[in-house]
């Protein structure tokens, strides 16, 4: 029986990273999940919004939630990190401040109850797709990888609680159990440059540079990310990245939706990763072994 989930995409995954959003909904649809759109969402406001009118920042994500919850979604999953933490961080701050909630209340017109789980990409995949991942898999993902979590996925411990801070471990064990083996390096949450895409180009390509060339140099053979802004800067300014170090990089950035979908053997379109801009030549030859039924022997009488 398939189950239904709610699903906020975000600005990113219905546009510069639309490939995220078409992995994330190849790999649901693998393991009989449907993923349903919180009805009428906007925009959380994540890169901008809290910067510039506070009560707007707590605004923009909390018609959201109150949006699943007229739709009556007790969990919505969020694949982009930065939304994540938006609709985390400004549930609990809500939570806990009633005047503060009184007054985005009376702006969103709707009363938040502040109770609907909020999943980030990581969560989704230990929750419906982890247990479940032998029986599908086709492919071993038997390349060495460096699993990037970036700024906002597992900050604020105190909030978000989610993973280790400094060293988390939830990407790197998805990725052995395709039969990955991810490296141990000291740049898994560093910050990419995050929106500065746009304004600054060159600390992108100093800080996102530093990030790709320590992922090459140690050996891994592709990047494994969960967030669309952290694949926006180390994928699409890789010339900026190569200018700020002064050398070539080709190692590819995967979504760890994509790196699953890939070893479930889903094509190129399902995954999105022929959307790229540094090419995936990354090709999975070899297959998961059947398992083997063992029947054991009765006694005949």
């Amino acid at each position: 029986m398939q189950k239904k989930i709610g699903y906020y995409p975000g600005c990113s995954l219905e546009g510069s990273s639309r490939e995220y959003s078409e992995s994330v909904v190849t790999l649901a649809n693998a393991f009989d999940v449907e993923l349903v759109q919180v009805p009428d969402w906007n925009c959380c406001g994540a890169t901008a919004a809290h910067n510039l009118n506070s009560i707007l920042s707590f605004s923009l994500p909390a018609r959201i939630l109150a949006k699943a919850q007229e739709a009556e979604m007790d969990t919505i999953v969020v694949p982009c990190a930065a939304c994540y933490n938006r609709l985390t961080m400004v549930q609990h701050e809500l939570k806990k401040d009633d005047a503060l909630r009184a007054e985005v209340n009376g702006i969103i017109e709707a009363e938040l109850k502040c109770d609907i789980k909020i999943l980030n990409i990581v969560q989704f995949i230990q929750m419906f797709v982890a247990d479940f991942v032998a029986s599908k898999q086709q492919f071993l993902f038997d390349k060495k990888v460096a699993c990037y979590y970036g700024c906002l996925l597992v900050r604020p411990h105190d909030v978000l609680d989610f993973d280790r801070t400094e060293d988390p471990q939830s990407m790197d064990e998805v990725m052995k159990s395709l039969g990955a083996n991810p490296i141990d390096w000291p740049f898994k949450t560093e910050c990419c440059g995050a929106g500065m895409s746009v304004s600054r180009t060159d600390i992108v390509g100093r800080l996102s540079g530093r990030i790709v060339k320590e992922a090459a140099d140690r050996g891994a053979e592709a990047i494994i990310v969960a967030c669309p802004m952290c694949h926006s800067n180390l994928d699409m300014r890789r010339p900026a990245l190569e200018k700020a170090m002064g050398e070539k990089l080709t190692i590819p950035v995967l979504y760890i939706s994509q790196a699953i979908d890939m070893a479930l053997g889903k094509s190129q379109k399902e995954t999105g990763i022929n959307r790229h801009f540094v090419p995936v030549n990354i090709s999975l030859q070899n297959r998961v072994a059947a398992p083997q039924v063992v029947l054991e022997k009765t006694e005949e009488n």
